[in-house]
């Protein structure tokens, strides 16, 4: 696993959330080219970091003047693509290698298709952004 550095951002992101939700970050990325922030929280905290009906969420959304996604964290790539895809169901997971490059197809119930991909893609780009900074993968393919 790659060396994670924070900037101080970063770092007053996470310590926002904490103390707003009571969820631990463990990672925290700032994608700017979507204006969002990316929050990657210590397993089982997912659900304190959104709040009740998305309360938590909404509030820092307003704070912040960002969209916010909230992923649970997992040691294992395949468990990894399974939170960040959720609640679309992930069928399969297999890496590629291609000319030097690590590709990851996901395999996803027909009927989660749609979800999986997310409006104008935005769960293949948080994959991809989450997925190169943890498992060093260049693309995520959605099949």
């Amino acid at each position: 696993m790659p060396e994670i550095r924070l900037t101080v951002e970063e770092m007053r992101y996470m310590s926002l959330l904490q103390d707003l939700t009571g969820a631990v970050a463990r990672d925290c990325i700032i994608d700017r080219e979507n204006n969002r922030i990316i929050f990657i929280v210590r397993p089982g905290d997912a659900g304190k970091a959104i709040g009740r009906r998305g309360a938590n969420i909404n509030r820092l959304r307003q704070l912040l003047n960002k969209e916010i996604e909230v992923l649970e964290y997992a040691e294992k790539l395949e468990d990894m693509v399974k939170n960040i895809f959720a609640p679309a169901r992930v069928l399969g997971v297999k890496v590629v290698n291609r000319e030097g490059r690590k590709i990851v197809y996901v395999t996803v119930d027909p009927n989660d298709k749609g979800r999986a991909i997310g409006r104008g893609g935005r769960k293949v780009s948080v994959a991809r952004l989450v997925l190169k900074r943890y498992f060093d993968v260049d693309d995520v393919k959605i099949r």
